[in-house]
């Protein structure tokens, strides 16, 4: 009889049985255990398994930014080579609901078109190269209505989230008040684009029907335990009937929280023909009809003493997204926490938009906001005349000031001091435009980096065999970051197993619903309820031995207890326990974050503008890390995002209809090889009590926040000239450069 245990994070828990270390496996940089199957070709994603009599699906878009479907054409289709039928359903196709943990009913319906692009067919036939000549041939006619297309005329028209989403609003004081008497002050905007995740694989669904009318799904998911809900009720199933299998997933960035609109065009299809039916999107429809990170203006003020001190900090943020969508970008969310101030004001409204679904994308929040606020703390330590790194420790809180309670730990001060020291801050270039090295202007920069630190309700069931092999089962998704490896690192450690005796099997229903991969909450959470499962599995392992749990060492396959020494599989041979971790007390009553500090060297080319990012060092505390490469795999791919996002990445939005017209890799540009520097990481050693008790906090989305700030402030420290509206294009230099 499987037992599951549960914990709630009520109380801090001081003493981790990681830190015994016998089996010595956490916090080593291990290869992840699933890299030879990738580079292998063995990892099987979503759009790679191979069905029974598989027919091939292809999406089909609206050409109109608003309106009203009036009638598809599909008999030329029909009589073309392969193709098996052309499918709409104006009852249950969805507009993209997207958001990870989303329980309510995605929105039904296309007859009505709300964005360019957003699906509205699917033609299915043969071949994939058929099912998109078929798409290509359907007539579809329409009733063009007007669009919600104008953001910068239309800001009067933002509108407030409603009560229940994210704190929206989070003020305290009287900033204007504040404002005025400051000594010091800066009041500025700052607007970022739409963005797009360009996760490397597209999404892709593979729908197929059994005889008793369950559906199962091989697709590319971050969640599959929310996905699987939100998909039942798309097509009005019990969850019960519904399975997704989501093993490997070729990236996501929040793109693959939520279902797509392939997975319901291909389960319906799929039930219509009584076949299987693949649909992968084309690169140009990931763009079109997924989601994207939403465009901001930013108004930020900040007001000092003349000191330093900050008595004024504001955090105004507007949107876009879809009329009646309640999802808003949360720009301000490290604002809250970052730096003390008594007068506070953050703020976030979205102006309703007929443009693709707005929704998370890595660092929700931070990765915009930072992008404003860092380089805001730039410019009013220059009119200060303070070192930046000075002017921000002379801000550090003792305590969280917008919330009033303590941090759960916080180590941003010592980040400063290390990667400073590293980076060689004292001998930075400390006049704008001053140091120059033939045609190149050098500058340098630096911010802070902060990200929230979540837990999320999760299980995973750990079972031990008769050969002591040990075996970890959560529907928990490996998106890049190493859960496979991370998983068994820590059932390993636990039950004293080298890597090659643990199985982790991952991204399916039939293991028990896992946290998801997001909100960097994965590793802290899904590694939670292992860890929980392997504490139950040592106390009865300890109470079947006769000796107190704290009296047994777990080693190298062996239980070593009171001078006994007995093979691990045959004293648990059989045994297993399902895990369950849920947030307690210790998310309300202390502020939980990962910290860090950002410091780059760019040079800009004094003729072309050209900016060339040469030099990068951050050092973070994120609590435990469970695995160094991977941990600094993550904070080396969220630095490049964050170049990205100053440098380059733009999703344009043609005005008149509200389509992305960027829309894909050749147009959208995201750094390359060429366009990233060595970036050198360095984690400190934190435990963080508060967060769970493997002591550790999440780290995906901590490399990104601040990290396009330090490059954009490092510009400034080049050539002299600010930039608010990214990202920073050479376009936007030439004007201003030195003659």
């Amino acid at each position: 009889m499987t037992e599951t245990v549960s914990l709630t994070m009520d109380e801090p828990v001081a003493h981790s049985l990681l830190d015994e270390d016998a089996q010595g496996v956490i916090g080593r940089p291990l290869n992840r255990i699933d890299g030879p199957l990738k580079v292998a070709g063995k990892a099987t994603y979503a759009a790679e398994y191979q069905l029974d009599n598989l027919a091939h699906g292809f999406l089909i878009g609206a050409k109109f930014g608003r309106g009203r479907v009036t009638r598809i054409d599909a008999e030329q289709a029909r009589t073309m080579p392969g193709v098996i039928d052309v499918f709409w359903d104006f009852d249950h196709f969805i507009r993209n609901p997207q958001q990870g943990g989303q329980k309510s009913k995605p929105v039904q319906g296309v007859r009505d078109v709300q964005y360019f692009g957003e699906p509205i067919a699917i033609a299915v036939a043969e071949t994939f190269e058929q099912a998109r000549a078929a798409a290509h041939a359907v007539k579809v006619e329409w009733i063009e209505e007007p669009g919600l297309f104008d953001f910068d005329g239309r800001l009067d028209e933002a509108v407030t989230p409603p009560e229940g989403a994210t704190e929206p609003y989070a003020c305290k004081g009287d900033i204007d008040a504040a404002m005025a008497q400051a000594a010091v002050t800066v009041d500025a905007v700052w607007t970022t684009p739409s963005q797009n995740s360009a996760a490397m694989e597209m999404h892709a669904s593979i729908a197929s029907w059994d005889d008793e009318g369950n559906l199962t799904v091989h697709g590319s998911y971050q969640m599959p335990a929310s996905d699987r809900q939100q998909l039942a009720d798309a097509l009005s199933l019990p969850p019960e009937k519904v399975r997704i299998v989501s093993r490997y997933v070729g990236g996501g960035f929040g793109s693959k929280l939520g279902i797509a609109p392939e997975s319901v065009a291909s389960a319906l299809a799929a039930k219509a023909i009584g076949r299987p039916v693949k649909t992968v999107m084309a690169r140009q429809q990931v763009f079109d009809a997924t989601v994207r990170r939403s465009n901001t203006r930013q108004r930020i003020r900040l007001g000092a003493t003349a000191q330093g001190k900050l008595l004024a900090i504001g955090h105004e943020t507007i949107g876009s997204n879809l009329p009646e969508e309640d999802f808003f970008e949360p720009a301000g969310i490290a604002t809250q926490f970052l730096y003390a101030g008594d007068a506070r004001r953050i703020t976030h409204d979205n102006v309703p938009m007929n443009r693709l679904l707005s929704g998370s994308m890595r660092a929700p929040g931070e990765a915009a906001g930072m992008l404003a606020l860092e380089c805001a703390m730039d410019e009013l330590a220059e009119a200060l005349k303070l070192d930046p790194v000075a002017f921000r420790k002379l801000n550090e809180p003792e305590a969280d000031p917008q919330k009033e309670q303590p941090f759960s730990s916080r180590r941003l001060v010592e980040c400063y001091d290390d990667a400073a020291a590293k980076f060689g801050w004292e001998q930075r270039n400390r006049t704008p435009g001053g140091l120059r090295q033939g045609e190149w202007l050098v500058g340098h920069g630096m911010a802070a980096s902060a990200r929230s630190n979540k837990l999320q309700p999760s299980k995973a069931r750990v079972a031990v065999e008769a050969d002591g092999r040990v075996v970890v089962e959560t529907d928990m998704t490996d998106i890049g970051t190493g859960t496979y490896t991370i998983l068994a690192q820590i059932a390993g450690e636990l039950l004293g197993q080298p890597l090659t005796h643990v199985e982790v099997r991952l991204g399916d229903n039939r293991y028990p619903p896992g946290a998801g991969s997001g909100g960097s909450f994965g590793a802290g959470s899904s590694g939670t309820s292992v860890y929980v499962a392997c504490q139950s599995l040592r106390e009865r392992i300890a109470a079947k031995l006769g000796v107190a749990a704290d009296g047994v060492t777990f080693k190298d396959g062996l239980v070593i207890a009171e001078n006994r020494t007995t093979p691990l599989g045959e004293i648990a041979g059989g045994m297993e326990v399902i895990g369950e971790i849920e947030p307690g007390k210790m998310d309300e009553d202390v502020t939980q974050a990962s910290y860090g500090a950002h410091f780059c060297e760019v040079h800009v080319n004094a003729h072309t503008g050209e900016m060339r990012v040469k030099r990068w060092v951050s050092s973070f505390a994120a609590g435990r890390i469970l695995n160094e490469k991977t941990a600094r795999s993550q904070c080396i791919g969220g630095i490049v995002f964050g170049i990205g996002a100053a440098l380059t990445e733009e999703a344009v939005h043609d005005w008149r209809n509200g389509k992305i017209v960027n829309r894909d890799l050749a147009e959208y540009h995201v750094p390359a090889h060429a366009d990233v520097p060595h970036i050198e990481v360095t984690f400190l050693p934190e435990r963080d009590v508060h967060a769970n008790p493997m002591q550790a906090k999440g780290i995906g989305e901590l490399g990104i926040s601040g990290a396009g700030a330090a490059v954009v402030n490092a510009i400034y420290n080049a050539t002299g000239i600010r930039v608010r509206d990214y990202p920073v294009t050479l376009d936007k230099l030439l004007a201003g450069l030195p003659a």
